[in-house]
Parts: C-alpha cells; sequence; structure tokens
C-alpha cells in the first residue's frame, strides 16, 4: 500500500501517479467499492489495471467496445512480457481460442479479463467465473447503464444481478468519462454501490477551446480550416455512414490526407485506417461515434462535429480526444437547427419515454450551440461542476469569451421569470414557461388551462428567443433546477426565491440567432475575402442579361443571382470550378459557362486579383442511391406518387428531390406523368409564363395563373419540366 510507485514504474514506466490515482487505487486494493469519474485522457483505465496486476486473482473488467478489446490487450501485454497476462472474451473469439483463454484463466496466471457485457449475461460464463477467484469487476464506460446516459445499453442493467450470481462480495468499480449528477446517481443505485468511494475529477480541460459556428458550405469551411493548420491531426464527427464517406472523399480529392471510418465498413479495413492514423500515415479520420474510445492518440489537435451530436454527454466525450497531451486542442461544432429536427424525427417510432429523454438530452445541446455565455461554463454546469470564467486564464477560452454578445440588464424579467416558475409549481418544462409568458395557446397550455393563468402574455412584449435564453442563463446560474427524472420540470432554488425577495441587478448575454444567418445562405469564407465583388456580380448580370435575349430565355434560366454572387466571391476561371459554385451543375456549365469564365478570367487580369483559392474546393459527384433510384424509376415511367412511396417520401418531399435532381444538373423527364394531369393547353400556357417571367417563383407564377386553374403541384411540376428543357 505505501509503496505503489514501485510496480507504477516496473510495469508502467511512470515515477508519479495523475490526479487521485493514487487514492483510487488504494481504494481498490481494501476491497472498497469504489466509482471514478474522470475525463477522457485523465488515466482512469490505470486505476483498474495496476491493482489487477498486484493483487491475487483476476479482474473482470466489463467493456462495451469489442471492436478495441485486442487493442487494450495488446498494449497489457507490452508492460508485461507473460502474454497471457490479458485476454478478451466475446462473441469474436473461435471456439479454440475460448477454450485456450479459460485454461489461462484456470490457472491463474490472467489477472485481468474483458469481457462484454453479453458475454457476462450468458449463464454458462457466469457458471465458469464462479469457480475463479475474482479480485474485483470493474464497469468501464459506466454511463451506458442509465437511461439518461448518452448511450444507454440495456444489457448493462443486468450487470449487478449477473456479479450477484459469480459472488455477492466482490468489490465493484465503476469508471465514466461523462456523468451528469443524475446520471452518477443512476450508475450506483443499479450497481448496488451507493456506499462507494467516489473519486471525482474536474471536468474542466484547460487547453480545449471550444466554438460552434453556423453550418453554411461546411466542408468548405473544413477545408479552409485544415489547409491552414497542415500536418495537424484531426477527426471529423458524422452521425451517418454516408456522410462520413461523402466528406472523407471531399478531403481527398481537395488534395487532403484523409480516411474514413465505421461500423459499416470491413474490421480488418478499420483496424488498418485506424493504425495509421496514430501511426501519422493519414492526418484526418472522418468517422461516426465508433471512433475514437480507447485510442490513446495524445496529439489531436482538432475535433469537429460535421453534424451536431445527440447529447452533450457524446460531445463532450467526443471533444476530450484532442489535447490529451496537454497542448492545443480545437473543437469546432457546425450548427444547423434543422439537424436537431432530423433527429427528433428519428425518435419518432421510439416509446415515449424514450422520445422524452431523447428530446431532453437534444434540447440541452441546443442550449449549448445557441447559448452566448461562456461554452466552457454552461458544459461544466451540465456536469455539476461550477467554474467562474471571470478567473480564467487566457488559455481558458471559447468563442464567446473570446467575442462576448451583448448584455443587457435583466433583473426585472429575472424576477418575474422566477415568479412565474416559482407558481406554476415545478410541473412544467421550459417550453411550456416560455409559452406561457408570450401568450402561445399550445394544445399543452389549453389542457392545462393556462391560458386563464394570470402570468399567461405577462412576457409578451419579449421574443420566445430572449426568455429561452434568460431561462438557460438562469439554470446555469443556480436560480432555477432541473427535476430530470420529470423530463427537464423547472423549480425555482433556494438562491431564485432570495431573488424574488431581494433582487439585484443582472445582466442577460443575448444568445446567437444562427437562424437568420442560415435563411441569408451566405458562404462562410476567409478573413479578408470579400464576400462577393459587387463590380464583378454587375458585369456577370450584364452578361446575363444579354445571352437570356440571344437565347429568348429570363435571365433567371441561365443562372440565379446566388450562383452570380458565389461567382463573384470564387472567381472560378475554369469549368472544373464553375461546376463547384452554387447551384450550377455540369450541365448547365456546359450550355452556358464559357461566356462567363471568359470574361471572369479578363477581370482578374485586368484588376489583378489575388483570387481566393483556399475556398475554391473541388467536390464529388453526387452518388445518392435515392437519387439514382428515383431518375431511373422515372425512365422507367413509374408512377411519381409510387416513386415517392417506394422512398417513404412525403409528396412535398419528393417534389423537392426533383427540384434537387434538376437544380444539380440532371434532366429529368416526367412529361408521362404531366400528360395524365394536365392538358397540353394548360402545359403550354406555364411553358409560355415562365419564357417570359422575371423569376421562376411558383408563388407568383400561381398568383398570375390562378388558384382556380391550378396547383401549386402542378406549377412546380411544370417547373421541373421547363428547367429541364430550357435550362440544361
Amino acid at each position: 500500500m505505501e509503496d505503489l510507485k514501485i510496480p507504477l514504474k516496473k510495469y508502467f514506466g511512470f515515477n508519479h501517479f495523475k490526479g487521485d490515482q493514487e487514492q483510487i487505487i488504494q481504494s481498490v486494493l481494501k476491497g472498497n467499492d469504489t466509482f471514478v469519474i474522470m475525463p477522457t485522457g485523465g488515466g482512469k483505465s490505470l486505476t483498474y489495471q495496476l491493482p489487477a496486476l498486484i493483487q491475487e486473482g483476476t479482474a473482470i473488467i466489463i467493456s462495451p467496445l469489442i471492436a478495441l478489446m485486442k487493442n487494450q490487450v495488446d498494449a497489457l501485454r507490452g508492460f508485461v512480457t507473460n502474454d497471457s497476462v490479458a485476454h478478451y472474451l466475446n462473441s469474436s473469439l473461435s471456439r479454440g481460442d475460448a477454450k485456450r483463454v479459460k485454461e489461462d484463466l484456470v490457472s491463474g496466471v490472467t489477472k485481468i479479463l474483458f469481457v462484454a457485457p453479453e458475454s457476462l449475461n450468458k449463464q454458462d460464463n457466469v457458471d465458469f467465473f464462479k469457480s475463479l477467484k475474482i479480485s474485483f469487476v470493474a464497469v468501464d464506460e459506466a454511463h451506458c447503464i442509465s437511461e439518461w446516459g448518452h448511450d444507454f445499453r440495456p444489457e448493462y442493467r443486468r450487470i449487478r444481478e449477473m456479479i450477484k450470481q459469480i459472488d455477492d462480495t466482490i468489490p465493484i468499480m465503476a469508471l465514466t468519462a461523462t456523468a451528469t449528477p443524475k446520471v452518477q446517481i443512476d450508475i450506483q443505485k443499479n450497481l448496488g454501490m451507493t456506499g462507494a468511494d467516489i473519486y471525482k475529477a474536474s471536468f474542466n480541460r484547460p487547453n480545449l477551446y471550444y466554438e460552434v459556428l453556423p453550418k453554411i458550405q461546411p466542408e468548405k469551411q473544413i477545408i479552409k480550416y485544415i489547409k491552414e493548420n497542415l500536418g495537424k491531426s484531426g477527426i471529423i464527427y458524422c452521425l451517418s455512414r454516408k456522410k462520413v464517406e461523402e466528406v472523407a472523399e471531399t478531403l481527398q480529392v481537395n488534395g487532403i490526407s484523409a480516411l474514413p471510418y465505421h461500423a459499416g465498413m470491413e474490421a480488418s479495413r478499420r483496424a488498418r485506417y485506424q493504425d495509421m492514423f496514430l501511426m501519422e500515415d493519414v492526418d484526418i479520420i472522418v468517422a461516426t461515434i465508433a471512433f475514437g474510445m480507447g485510442i490513446d492518440k495524445p496529439d489531436v489537435r482538432f475535433v469537429m462535429h460535421y453534424d451536431i451530436p445527440k447529447s452533450l454527454e457524446g460531445y463532450y466525450q467526443e471533444t476530450g480526444r484532442a489535447g490529451r497531451d496537454g497542448g492545443e486542442g480545437r473543437c469546432i461544432a457546425y450548427y444547423d437547427y434543422k439537424d436537431i429536427e432530423k433527429l427528433e424525427k428519428f425518435m419518432a417510432g421510439k416509446p415515449v419515454a424514450e422520445q422524452e429523454v431523447g428530446k431532453q438530452l437534444l434540447y440541452e445541446v441546443v442550449s449549448y450551440a445557441e447559448t452566448a455565455m461562456s461554452r466552457r461554463k454552461f458544459l461544466l454546469h451540465y456536469f455539476g461542476e461550477d467554474w467562474d470564467e471571470t478567473k480564467a486564464g487566457k488559455e481558458q477560452l471559447d468563442d464567446n469569451i473570446t467575442n462576448p454578445k451583448e448584455r443587457v440588464e435583466g433583473q426585472k424579467e429575472l424576477q418575474h421569470l422566477l415568479q412565474v416558475v416559482s407558481d406554476l409549481k415545478g410541473q412544467f418544462k421550459t417550453k411550456q414557461i416560455v409559452e406561457v409568458l408570450i401568450g402561445t395557446e399550445s394544445p399543452t397550455i389549453k389542457a392545462n388551462r393556462l391560458v386563464k393563468n394570470k402570468h399567461f402574455a405577462s412576457g409578451k412584449d419579449k421574443s420566445e428567443k430572449f426568455w429561452m435564453a434568460a431561462i438557460r442563463q438562469a439554470y446555469v446560474n443556480n436560480f432555477i433546477g432541473k427535476k430530470i427524472e420529470e423530463y427537464g420540470t423547472l423549480y425555482v432554488t433556494d438562491k431564485g426565491n432570495d431573488y424574488i425577495e431581494k433582487p439585484y441587478s443582472f445582466l442577460f448575454i443575448v444568445d446567437h440567432d444562427y437562424s437568420e444567418l442560415m435563411k441569408g445562405g451566405g458562404s462562410v469564407v476567409s478573413k479578408g475575402v470579400a464576400a462577393g465583388d459587387q463590380e464583378l456580380f454587375a458585369r456577370l448580370k450584364d452578361l446575363r442579361k444579354k445571352m437570356g435575349k440571344q437565347k429568348k430565355l429570363p435571365p433567371f434560366v441561365i443562372f440565379q443571382d446566388p450562383s452570380l454572387q458565389d461567382m463573384a466571391t470564387q472567381y472560378p476561371m475554369t469549368m472544373e470550378e464553375l461546376h463547384n459554385i452554387i447551384g450550377v451543375g455540369q450541365g448547365k456549365a456546359r450550355k452556358f459557362g464559357r461566356p462567363f469564365i471568359e470574361l471572369i478570367e479578363a477581370y482578374v487580369k485586368e484588376k489583378e486579383i489575388d483570387r481566393p483559392e483556399d475556398v475554391v474546393i473541388k467536390q464529388i459527384a453526387n452518388k445518392s442511391a435515392a437519387k439514382i433510384a428515383i431518375i431511373q424509376g422515372i425512365d422507367k415511367k413509374i408512377p411519381l406518387r409510387d416513386l415517392a412511396k417506394t422512398r417513404s417520401l412525403t409528396d412535398d418531399e419528393f417534389i423537392i428531390e426533383l427540384e434537387n435532381i434538376v437544380a444539380s444538373g440532371t434532366k429529368v423527364n416526367i412529361d408521362y406523368y404531366l400528360d395524365d394531369v394536365l392538358d397540353e393547353d394548360y402545359q403550354e400556357e406555364i411553358i409560355e409564363y415562365f419564357l417570359e417571367a422575371e423569376s421562376d417563383s411558383v408563388e407568383d407564377a400561381l398568383a398570375e395563373l390562378g388558384e382556380d386553374d391550378y396547383t401549386l403541384e402542378e406549377i412546380r411540376l411544370m417547373r421541373i419540366k421547363f428547367m429541364s428543357n430550357y435550362a440544361l
């Protein structure tokens, strides 16, 4: 007990322990139940490896990461000359390999055994473990136990039951890198270790810089960042396998050393790519969350989230893979509320309780993304830790501290908000509190008869966004609490009740409004590059008008304004570069593009312009299986509604797909459908309208042609026919 530094040096080569490692190991050696909450990179694994190596018997380490168990075992065997010192037992082993592992366990030479929870739940394994001397059981990634954790696994809920069957006196160790106070309690209750020694390290990672950017042309932003940081290791997380492949390929065609990684790939390929990243044969890994757990690469310099994650726990754990050596670590998330709406749709088929949990976790993610207060303070508060940004050094920054937003006096509003929450007696969530304040007669508000409540519409002089931000900041500053087990209902804390009685000055920070940026659709370009050369834009418009007259086409058929604005920003001078301009597919580029790139080339030469080449990116061809299937179905003249149904699309979603296909430069011939639903005269009238129109607006077309004669759907489908025939 006194000389733990001797085995530390012998097995791991370290002279000193980190943080609470020594105290944790002593707790395990005393046979106490031990709960370790330690951020990624804090040295959790050593706290179960060292006591396992020096104690009598075998330690069972329960881990959900079957794909990484081999890496963990190989790493341990590197410390000890005997290869039998560590094994794993899971479904990936052949019968012969499993038999050899069990023989080593019976002989007593194996000190550490990694098992998946599924393997522990098999009765024959439980019966086998009863015959062994078990030193302790460690539950790694213990947050998987809790339904409120970001990675809930039902099989984790049975771990305690299995341990009791083996031997009810075995000490239990639980380890996690991400656990909110609610999840911590859940873990202890479920594992029957409420009296455990608890060691909780700070969640603050001073070397990490957090920022959130609007998700406008994210590939362009990512490529620009990587090219400004060449040679640095980075991980880019996407939510879908398809997006992982697309982003990796886009990086590759732009000369960036990148590889994809996701669970749908062959295990051998995943292992090879992982090794290439570790050995610095490749700089960037684009991955789903399947990548990163258990990967000990200390010099990852940035972690990007192409898609906003499903929970703050997941986000924190993934960003924790940056800067594990204490050096630079940039954590960049791209945010578009549409991504949140997609995630909510995915939950639709799940049980109601699961949906409520998922929505609550998503709400916290939205709050983090949109808040203008310190992101670090927000994150740490989420994990139950207070942090005073006013005492932080310059190294402890995030984008909201670096670029502070406007602050407004909010004493009166905070007092009123707390009074409303208090009077509603902790029965309602954020959304309902805001609906009461601004006077929204939603179904929930009506059902609870809150329309007649004295506070209904009492805060209508402020926006919904203001009150959402106010609740967020009141929560982080501990005026308001949340009943997590009731899916986030709000109540007033003792501090909040004191404030109601004796209010004082409180400054609210005005939240980010990314929705306005997203509506603009503007490109994010490097500093110092004008977002559109106005003189060039005017010349391009003149050229478009001239070509329109020559070809007897409306100017919008040739190129729309957003395309010209992008040309005036990026100065494309080749057909390949023109393909990368917004709204310019290969067909349109071939048909109309040559005069435009000649004009731009002459203009660049005349004005001696240095083009922003770092934001002109090569794009991969859109290989969407859905789009290909739709095009093939149209070629076979399959009814459009049948095509939509087979793709599980509504009529509106299907038409949007068709519009996108045509906008990307592919012709579609839907005459076989239109001829059945619209007389030839009606079709000609619509075509004639678009030939003379100033814009391609379907709303303007419907107003001009008459809602009594046409539907919006018919106009949209005819516009698709028109653009296919005249623009491509």
